[in-house]
């Protein structure tokens, strides 16, 4: 069956992720390989201290990207996708979107990148001997009702971005354990919410507005490959307003990004490991067992299929790098010089190879917002150097990068120093990846741990959270996610691994030095600014 068959059959799945920058679907046929997609642009804003998307702007991204995907396939194949096999809804992992009985959201979305909730974070972590970090929705909940927040009697139901927006395609109140497990903690034995952390928090919100049941406002949980719900027809009508695609799709569970990106780069089995670099930065590690003891640094989540993950997660990545490349845009073009984006990033990284391999002692904080990592609640991006440094083109972006790296070093060198985890290889994807050789040979370095990019990974968990719509559409329902991966998808794919870089990791590792040193001054900005 060619693809064109597929698509108006009704045998293709699709996925869609909601990522920090951009909104994307991926098609994906029985290969499962990517036969089309679109996207849709946005950005948080900082509205009254609370980085948020609105409601408005998560609803024109979804039929805006939904509408490119179906404008794409009419391009390619000449024909109208008007159903499917599956649908998967994915996003950024964490946050708050609370609701009261109606299903109204009672105060606007508050998303990751908030760190707002230092003090529920830490009394839940405490009484859950547990690390419960400020994104989690549990956190912003606790922290709403420690400030008596008026919205907290009226709450019925809380989840997450890719919660929400399956909710509003499908009317169920349901998630992925990968998603959930970003929520509250999972009971690894029972792949279900920790009973005994429910009733601790039953304990701690006595005597406050809070009087509902934990229980009962957290999304249900539904195992991987199983059907979440089917696309109603107020779905279709919302998610493609022209009437063309119809309802009844079934759905597959809404999963968290970090989930997506294990499945787009087939780590999900112990020992595997990988690294996601976009606006944040973070690093899923599946575990052989559990970890010594608590660390706060570190995140407990879950692989799609339940099994315990630790996650390093940073919130800073290549925004400030970002910014330094526009500077550069801008002076080029005020100059008369043309270059796209796609060549002054490869020029600039290819540049990076070229600098200091301790970058001269230029350090980069990439802190935009804060960064639990380090213990900041607050970020201020900002350049040091000493005056002798080389003060060049080459230095300054390989300190960028490195500046990538930095935090989620620190998290990773607790896994690696302090609990002996061992891993055979790390899988990379995401934006900072896109300029081949650089990103990879700085991270290898960085870690002390081969990295490989695969040449699907570009696709990143838009492509992971079609490939779990396709698992859901799965004729052989006895089959594993994890022989799936590696038989259907993975068998046979290309990729270019990359081993550390002797120079490189004794530069990055005089540069680390320097970094930890100078956060005493990237505290001092913070406070006086």
């Amino acid at each position: 069956m060619d693809i064109r068959e597929q698509i108006t059959s009704g045998k293709a799945s699709i996925g869609i992720e909601f990522g920090s920058t951009r909104i994307k679907a991926i098609l994906v046929g029985d290969k499962p390989e990517p036969v089309a997609s679109g996207a849709h642009d946005w950005q948080n804003s900082l509205e009254n201290g609370v980085w948020t998307y609105s409601e408005e702007d998560i609803i024109k991204g979804l039929q805006s990207c939904f509408a490119s995907l179906m404008a794409d396939v009419k391009e390619k194949y000449g024909v109208q996708l008007a159903t499917a096999a599956s649908i998967g809804i994915s996003a950024m992992m964490h946050g708050y979107l609370a609701f009261d009985e109606n299903d109204r959201l009672l105060v606007p979305f508050r998303t990751w990148r908030n760190t707002m909730t230092g003090e529920a974070a830490d009394i839940l972590s405490e009484s859950f001997a547990f690390n419960i970090p400020q994104r989690w929705s549990i956190a912003h909940l606790y922290q709403a009702i420690l400030k008596k927040e008026e919205h907290i009697p009226q709450v019925r139901f809380i989840t997450t971005l890719a919660g929400y927006v399956h909710f509003l395609l499908t009317g169920e109140k349901n998630i992925g354990i990968g998603d959930a497990s970003g929520m509250f903690p999972i009971d690894p034995e029972t792949g279900s919410y920790n009973k005994n952390m429910l009733a601790k928090f039953a304990q701690l919100t006595e005597n406050t507005a809070f009087s509902q049941q934990l229980i009962d406002i957290l999304p249900a949980i539904v195992p991987v490959g199983e059907c979440a719900g089917r696309l109603t027809e107020n779905g279709a009508k919302l998610l493609d307003p022209t009437g063309v695609f119809g309802a009844g799709v079934p759905f597959c569970p809404a999963e968290g990004d970090a989930q997506t990106g294990m499945v787009a780069t087939n780590s999900i089995a112990p020992r595997t490991g990988n690294v996601s670099a976009g606006t944040s930065i973070f690093a899923m590690v599946v575990l052989e067992r559990e970890l010594s003891r608590l660390h706060r640094q570190i995140d407990i989540v879950t692989t799609p299929c339940g099994d315990p993950v630790a996650m390093v997660h940073c919130n800073n990545c290549t925004t400030e790098l970002n910014g330094w490349v526009e500077l550069f845009d801008e002076l080029l073009r005020s100059c008369g010089c043309e270059m796209t984006k796609t060549e002054l990033y490869t020029k600039l990284f290819a540049a990076a190879l070229d600098g200091d391999s301790d970058c001269s002692g230029i350090i980069n904080y990439n802190y935009h917002s804060g960064e639990h990592v380090t213990g900041f609640t607050e970020g201020r991006p900002m350049l040091m150097r000493s005056p002798e440094s080389k003060f060049n083109i080459p230095n300054v972006m390989r300190s960028l990068i490195y500046s990538c790296m930095s935090t989620l070093k620190i998290g990773m060198d607790i896994l690696f120093d302090e609990e002996k985890v061992t891993l055979d290889n790390i899988y990379a994807h995401g934006g900072l990846f896109k300029s081949p050789v650089t990103g990879q040979r700085f991270l290898a370095s960085a870690l002390g741990v081969p990295v490989t990019l695969m040449t699907s990974a570009g696709e990143g968990g838009a492509w992971g959270i079609a490939l779990l719509a396709a698992y859901q559409a799965r004729e052989n329902r006895e089959e594993k996610l994890a022989d799936y991966l590696s038989k259907r998808v993975f068998a046979g794919a290309a990729g270019n691994t990359m081993a550390p870089h002797a120079e490189d990791a004794a530069g990055f590792a005089e540069y680390m030095k320097l970094y930890r040193a100078g956060l005493a001054a990237e505290q001092a900005a913070v406070e006086a600014q």
